[in-house]
């Protein structure tokens, strides 16, 4: 297991996931460009819509996360045939979770969305499009179950064909379906929904026909008995549940800060939406480096070979810093150029640009203090990292609420809180990795 540690095993196993999220962040980038076309009620009511619906299926993610700690140490362990029953076991959590999910999203959205929603408009579109992406849920859900399979048994490669397949199809899609091309029909925020929906099937069925010709079925047990072993569930659960809290706590924060936001107009949620367009583009590289610093840590663990961690951070964070000064250097030289693309109008320009330069100087607070949170993850410490994360959620959200209802701050202002985020998320993670309890076992 040393050789996992060497730069270029790290390197192997993040660059297909850096591949695979640029590639599907810039479907999440074209959807904005084509949504900004049609107005900034548009834009503005698909990208709150669409951080709801992605608060929801971290539900899912938080599953398939502790599944795939689980699957990781089973993997470092070399115990492989229990994979198999871990990711049957985990399909039967996804299954009703599915169900229950998009009949929530499909009955209660609407009335919260009309009441959190400063504009009727916004609210409006933004129950238009939930109601078609919740189709989407159990491909969302499959989807994920995939990805833990493939990240915690790395064989990561598999991740880039598959955001390949996602992307020719939504961009296709979105391009026929919100302007009415290809023969399509005309049908704006709702072809953007329905384009997602068809594109996440698309995934799961490239996932599927995969799996067939290249996973070995018998070295990882795979199979179908229909039978549900309740205690590999409560296992399962045990550690997901944290991470499903945790993952509500962070994509909630994003939606909390978005409908802040929103009270201070119209103009300015529609310019943070194009920021978190390209602040999903900028983190690309880093959230590549957290997946493999989750799933190497997990590895190690299993394999009993602790006393490596420590050593494999710092060389994941040597690399996921130079990645990110690459990624500042390209948007600081170009960061007009980049939001040009988004054709806003012309008076949000200057403020969309000047929020950019706040975001470059948070993606290095940011790298670091990811990493060494997803270290804390990996550890499988998941009630540890669900407290670390829900201290710093609420000093984030603490600070953009006084900034906006008592300062009238500027949009540049409110997206500096970021800044106190990351300072704090960085430094209770070290913490923990340097003195707490984590060692001892699982």
């Amino acid at each position: 297991m040393s050789n996992s540690i060497t730069y270029s095993s790290i390197w192997k196993l993040t660059l297909p996931i850096i591949i695979s999220g640029v590639t599907q962040n810039i479907v999440t980038v074209i959807d904005t460009l084509f949504l900004s076309q049609l107005g900034k009620v548009e834009l503005g009511a698909a990208g709150n819509g669409a951080l709801f619906y992605y608060l929801i299926i971290t539900i899912g993610m938080g599953v398939s996360t502790g599944g795939q700690i689980m699957i990781a140490k089973a993997n470092g362990a070399k115990n492989y045939t229990s994979i198999g029953v871990i990711i049957e076991q985990s399909l039967y959590i996804f299954l009703p979770l599915a169900v229950f999910i998009f009949l929530g999203l499909q009955l209660l959205y609407p009335t919260l969305a009309a009441t959190i929603s400063q504009s009727e408009q916004i609210a409006e579109a933004a129950t238009t499009f939930v109601s078609y992406r919740s189709y989407g849920v159990l491909f969302a859900f499959l989807n994920f179950l995939f990805i833990a399979f493939f990240v915690a048994t790395k064989k990561t490669t598999v991740l880039f064909y598959s955001s390949i397949v996602v992307a020719i199809v939504n961009i296709g899609l979105d391009y026929g379906l919100i302007f009415g091309n290809f023969g399509m029909p005309q049908i704006g925020i709702k072809g953007a929904a329905i384009a997602s929906v068809i594109a996440e099937l698309s995934s799961v069925i490239f996932f599927i026909f995969h799996a067939i010709k290249f996973v070995d079925f018998k070295r990882y047990n795979f199979q179908l008995n229909f039978r549900i072993h309740s205690h590999l569930i409560q296992k399962i659960l045990a550690v997901s549940i944290p991470i499903i809290l945790q993952n509500i706590l962070t994509f909630g924060s994003w939606f909390i800060f978005f409908s802040i936001i929103e009270q201070l107009g119209e103009d300015e949620l529609a310019i943070s939406h194009v920021i978190r367009s390209i602040y999903m583009l900028m983190m690309i590289p880093l959230l590549g480096f957290s997946t493999s610093t989750n799933t190497l840590v997990s590895n190690l663990i299993g394999a009993q070979k602790q006393e490596l961690i420590l050593k494999l951070i710092g060389r994941i964070l040597i690399l996921a810093l130079l990645s990110s000064g690459a990624v500042v250097i390209i948007t600081t030289l170009f960061g007009a150029e980049i939001v040009a693309f988004y054709q806003l109008e012309q008076q949000l320009v200057p403020h969309t640009l000047s929020t950019l330069t706040v975001i470059n100087y948070v993606l290095f607070f940011f790298t670091i203090a990811f990493v060494l949170f997803n270290a804390v993850v990996g550890t499988g410490k998941t009630k540890v990292s669900l407290l670390i994360e829900a201290i710093n959620i609420s000093i984030y959200l603490s600070a953009a609420s006084i900034l906006v209802h008592y300062f009238s701050p500027t949009i540049e202002q409110v997206w500096c809180v970021e800044f106190f985020y990351f300072t704090f998320l960085g430094l209770m993670s070290l913490g923990y990795l340097k003195y707490g309890k984590w060692r001892g076992g699982n």
